[in-house]
């Protein structure tokens, strides 16, 4: 998103919450059934509702029957759904302002029920779904057999699935936000299920000139390169995550110089800028290993690399502010004219960027320019040029 600003554009980031559909049936009804239940962990009361929807027929479609409640507006219904959303928000907010994400604009499933019935009329009037065992349903165009599992629009009960909701999302963004390109990030198990939907929204919408493109992203595993759990095999949460590789940080640190200041703060900056470093510097569609051991490393394509060269490069600045100006560009040195023409390439690396949408691509360019930076440094002076024009350069 930063990159596409830079480029120009005007970029909204929406946060496409799942705050609405079955799994809300299911806390819903949970906590129904347990009034007095404490919602302040939410992650154990999921749980709770989640092994009750698995193993009690009874609860899941009393859960399912829930989610129609909530989607024709019940007021009990909406009351404890808003109670769940707001425990839940907590959460989030905190985990985006530990990872500086700013500027999120929250557009959730439950942000579009309003909009279902207008969608499905559209789906139903255009002739593009149809009916199906009782459900109303999109086939894919090319299957002309029909034999291949249609996109379920609603429910034999009356209830809407995701899929109503994303193109309800899709009329949104048409109509109201005037969008001219609408990018999708989400994990690629549900290309399928996006190549569906943007598929449905082609055949029965007036979208203009907007594309609908799929950002799929592949998923993280242990070093085992198993699913990436905890020792009892749950899911890691990202707020553990984060805590520990601030807390390898830290003891690094303090191993290499117990006696620094700010070196809590300094473990926060450096431990979770790797985390998001990793996470960006590789193929957003392949299957990644997560190690702390490698991308806390200080050699490599790693935030604290990257870090190192940042802080010379901070350290230069500061000194050169109180010694020389700023003057024309010289160029002698082999090692000056690698770092310039490298610097050079910047602008054509973000062009790519907004095409391509891998960011994997900035993070190869920026690990190469902290190398050719760091040879630069070693082999040239700055402050201690032989001439003000090149120490002014």
């Amino acid at each position: 998103a930063n990159c596409l600003e830079l480029r120009g554009h005007d970029v909204i980031r929406q946060n496409h919450v799942g705050d609405w559909g079955t799994q809300f049936g299911m806390l819903l009804e949970h906590l129904g059934d347990n009034t007095d239940a404490s919602i302040s962990d939410l992650v154990a009361f999921y749980k709770e509702a989640k092994q009750r929807f698995d193993s009690d027929g009874d609860f899941k479609e009393r859960a399912r029957e829930r989610v129609v409640s909530l989607q024709k507006g019940d007021a009990a219904t909406l009351d404890a759904w808003r109670k769940l959303c707001d425990v839940s928000r907590v959460e989030f907010d905190a985990i985006y302002d530990r990872l500086s994400v700013c500027g999120l604009e929250e557009k959730g499933e439950s942000f579009y029920n309003d909009r279902l019935s207008n969608v499905v009329e559209e789906l139903e009037s255009s002739g593009v779904a149809e009916v199906s065992d009782g459900a109303l349903v999109v086939f894919d165009e090319k299957d002309k057999k029909k034999e291949k599992v249609p996109l379920i629009i609603r429910k034999s009960d009356g209830g809407f699935l995701y899929a109503t909701t994303d193109l309800a999302a899709v009329d949104y963004r048409s109509k109201e936000l005037k969008a001219n390109r609408v990018l999708y990030v989400t994990d690629a198990g549900q290309s399928g299920h996006f190549k569906a939907v943007f598929q449905a929204a082609q055949r029965s919408q007036e979208l203009g000139d907007m594309s609908l493109e799929h950002v799929p992203f592949g998923l993280v595993q242990g070093e085992d390169g198993k699913k990436f759990a905890t020792r009892s095999g749950e899911t890691v949460r990202l707020k553990d995550l984060l805590d520990e590789a601030e807390s390898r940080c830290l003891t690094e640190l303090q191993e290499r110089d117990s006696d620094a200041e700010d070196l809590t703060e300094l473990a926060k900056v450096v431990g979770i800028g790797a985390v998001k470093y990793a996470d960006l510097s590789l193929n957003r569609e392949s299957n990644y290993k997560f190690s702390y051991e490698k991308m806390l490393s200080l050699s490599g394509n790693t935030a604290p690399y990257m870090l190192y060269g940042y802080a010379r490069i901070n350290g230069i600045r500061r000194k050169a502010q109180e010694e020389v100006g700023v003057g024309k560009v010289v160029l002698k040195e082999d090692a000056e004219r690698d770092l310039a023409r490298h610097l050079a390439l910047l602008s054509a690396t973000i062009v790519d960027l907004e095409r391509e949408l891998r960011p994997n691509a900035l993070c190869d360019y920026l690990f190469e320019l902290a190398q050719i930076f760091n040879r630069f440094y070693e082999s040239c002076p700055v402050l201690k040029a032989e001439s003000d024009d090149i120490r002014a350069s």
